[in-house]
Parts: C-alpha cells; sequence; structure tokens
C-alpha cells in the first residue's frame, strides 16, 4: 500500500508518486470534498475465535493523483473481545453513480492485535449527500 506522507496547507499543491509511496502537499482552497465510510470486518484467518469488528470514520480531504483523485482514512475498529485494531489506508479512485456523484472503494487488511488481523473492504457514501 503507498505511504501517504501529508504536507502543509500553505505550501503549494503538489503530488509525487514513487515506486513505493505518495508525497502531496496542497493548498486549502484547492480541497472540494471527503467522504464517510463504515463497515465491518471479515473474519480472522488465524486461529483465533470467529469474530468480527465494525468501523466508521471520515475520510481525508481530497488528493489528486494521476486519473482523479483518491482519499486516506484512518480509524480504530470497535473494541470487541478485548481488543481494537486500526483500520487505515488509501481509498481507490472515484467511480462515478450519476448524478454528477461518486464514490471510492477501499480494501485491506487491519493491525495485528490479540495475535491476529482482519481484511476489510467498503465503498464510501457519496460526497456532500445534501447538495
Amino acid at each position: 500500500m503507498p505511504m501517504v506522507t501529508f504536507g502543509s496547507k500553505k505550501e503549494k499543491n503538489n503530488i509525487q508518486q514513487t515506486e513505493s509511496s505518495y508525497k502531496y502537499e496542497y493548498i486549502e482552497e484547492t480541497q472540494t470534498h471527503n467522504h464517510e465510510f463504515l463497515g465491518s470486518t471479515m473474519l480472522p484467518s488465524q486461529d483465533v475465535e470467529a469474530h468480527n469488528h465494525r468501523f466508521a470514520g471520515v475520510t481525508s480531504e481530497v488528493i489528486f493523483v494521476p486519473g482523479g483523485h483518491v482519499h486516506t482514512f484512518m480509524t480504530d475498529t470497535d473494541f470487541f473481545l478485548g481488543h481494537i485494531h486500526g483500520v487505515g489506508g488509501i481509498t481507490g479512485l472515484q467511480v462515478p453513480v450519476g448524478g454528477g456523484k461518486h464514490v471510492h472503494f477501499a480494501s485491506d487488511t487491519t493491525t495485528f492485535d490479540a495475535c491476529h488481523d482482519h481484511d476489510f473492504q467498503f465503498a464510501t457514501l457519496i460526497e456532500n449527500p445534501l447538495a
């Protein structure tokens, strides 16, 4: 997964993609939206008690990349069976859903806690739902 380095809002909009990372800086005026997201993890593949976790959050603002834009996201799962997991990453590119709106897909693996991790996948909610 590409690593994102956050820049200053006062700096020029500048995105560089290297083999293993995105680096971006942005100006507040270039930002247009973010997205809510929610989901549930899949069952762990390790030999532990079968369970899953719920999570929810709000993505970062727009990160312009070739082909459009993406968003970063970072949150924690609910506290279940005495532990939590971190959920984070970068969404895919925008996917139009009609009416000038779009969503993003994301999938990855949670942090490794209590001797296991979980895969997850979700689609963000549309941007600016009342606009």
